[in-house]
């Protein structure tokens, strides 16, 4: 018998990376899924989003697993976008209980960059705005009953990251949300938390425009230089974690066991967001002397 036995899971954000893991991982508990995904490129992300083949094969993998998948088109920014996926998915699947507000970009900028403005906004439109917007139009499926919504945040959550001001602003403003969410549905039996993860090994971590981002100063620097870069930010020595860990603290807060947990703030973060003062979170000078040091030095590894 799965932890999720006879619920409906949506999921923005769907078509790869952790949003394609949940629903798996979601699946194999016995949920059906309503995977959404915007299956196009944004302006000013510089590495290739989820496509609408993603997005099917992310539908076909639940289905392997027995389980109904509904998949659809929808721009988490976008209200109109979300009712209407929401609706469609819910007459089709009878029922929500479930919602892991996941679609997230990463992008650095500078305040020197000629576009930060748009930047900026673009990042806070999709890491924000976006999850407001997808709570509020699946909320009304959940008041009857009460459900769990789960909001992908980030160790950007909890401190800074060097040259990423729109990112940082953007998931530190999610643990507001989150607790005021929280509060404004506990009298539905709605619980609302919020997962921090540290690096994950999607494509919005590994993707070449990260490269020369996390690696300055080195020519033709490769993923395992970067890797010895991110491990440093971690107390655990390792640079990033992968999706199913991440997966797995979802399940846990929308299952039984997570049913007293609400308002809460979840670091699946290898211990970035504890690190000590002085070992500092992607410092300019951390990582320049990190990345001269990765031209010579082994990586760590397991």
């Amino acid at each position: 018998m799965g932890q999720m036995d006879g619920r409906v899971v949506l999921i923005t954000g769907a078509a790869r990376g952790q949003g394609r893991s949940h629903a798996v991982r979601f699946a194999e508990e016995g949920a059906d899924v309503i995977a959404l995904d915007i299956c196009e490129d944004i302006p000013f992300v510089r590495y290739p989003l989820g496509t609408a083949e993603d997005l099917q094969e992310t539908a076909k993998m639940v289905e392997n697993l027995g389980r109904r998948c509904v998949a659809l088109r929808a721009d988490a920014r976008d209200s109109a976008q979300l009712r209407e996926a929401a609706a469609e998915g819910v007459t089709e699947l009878g029922r929500l209980d479930t919602v892991i507000a996941n679609a997230g970009i990463g992008r650095g900028h500078t305040l020197e960059d000629e576009d930060t403005d748009e930047v900026f906004d673009t990042v806070v439109a999709i890491n924000l705005n976006a999850v407001f917007r997808t709570v509020s139009a699946t909320v009304p499926y959940l008041k009857n009953e009460g459900g769990s919504i789960i909001i992908t945040g980030s160790a950007a959550s909890l401190v800074p990251i060097y040259n990423n001001a729109g990112y940082t602003a953007a998931k530190h403003a999610l643990v507001g949300l989150t607790k005021c969410l929280a509060a404004d549905l506990s009298p539905h039996w709605i619980r609302v938390n919020l997962v921090c993860p540290t690096n994950v090994a999607t494509p919005l971590i590994l993707n070449e425009a990260n490269l020369t981002r996390f690696v300055p100063g080195v020519e033709n620097p490769t993923y395992k230089d970067m890797e010895y870069v991110l491990t440093s930010v971690n107390q655990l020595p390792i640079p990033w974690i992968e999706p199913r860990v991440i997966s797995d603290a979802m399940l846990f807060l929308a299952a039984e066991t997570g049913r007293y947990i609400t308002g809460a703030v979840f670091p699946v973060d290898a211990g970035m967001s504890s690190q000590p003062p002085g070992i500092t979170h992607f410092t300019g000078r951390r990582i320049a002397e990190l990345a001269q040091a990765a031209g010579t030095t082994t990586v760590p590894r397991d």
